[in-house]
């Protein structure tokens, strides 16, 4: 049984992973280039991650940023507008490309869809808690569908900033929320 890598080193690996990701994409990402960048062998890269979606889930679970939970602004259209804003400045970010291009990814390698979906479940939901505060608030009613929102808004975004190519500004954002979300929030 191969021995636990130290934490320096793994992390170093995992670094040089994400990094790769960014550039090269999953599907250009070689094993021989990130242990030449982390500077560990082949053979301690496939002792420890059998498989590259391993490797390159493990390096998303270490690297990526993690979001910090959506302000309490007050209101239920002043909390949707800071985090759909957030998730904006996230996909248009540097981290927002590494992304897109794991979710596409996940069409064609079974294994990193599945390791992407269970990360994807464990998150914390933050669309849940933000309704939860606007129904105790009394801006909404019992029997809203907070699953709605992640299940429009992430891609809506990035259908908006990568396919159609158009910024994800301030009046977008209100677009969002106001014609969008809070309708299906609210609607009887």
């Amino acid at each position: 049984m191969a021995g636990r890598l130290d934490e320096e080193r793994e992390q170093a690996i995992l670094r040089a992973t994400y990094e790769l990701i960014g550039e090269t994409g999953y599907q250009g990402l070689r094993v021989d280039a990130v242990a030449a960048r982390a500077q560990a062998s082949k053979a301690t890269l496939y002792r420890h991650w059998p498989t590259k979606a391993g490797l390159v889930v493990d390096a998303v679970r270490c690297c990526k940023a993690e979001a910090p939970p959506p302000p309490d602004t007050g209101s239920l259209r002043g909390d949707l507008t800071a985090w759909f804003a957030e998730i904006g400045g996230f996909i248009t970010g540097d981290e927002g490309p590494i992304l897109a291009g794991l979710f596409m990814a996940m069409h064609t390698d079974s294994a990193l869809a599945t390791e992407l979906r269970s990360m994807q479940e464990s998150k914390v939901p933050f669309a849940e808690a933000i309704c939860e505060r606007a129904e105790r608030r009394g801006e909404l009613r019992p029997g809203y569908d907070a699953r709605l929102i992640d299940e429009i808004v992430p891609p809506l975004l990035f259908m908006h900033c990568f396919a159609f190519g158009r910024p994800l500004d301030d009046a977008y954002v209100a677009h969002v929320v106001d014609d969008i979300i809070l309708p299906l929030l609210t609607r009887d």
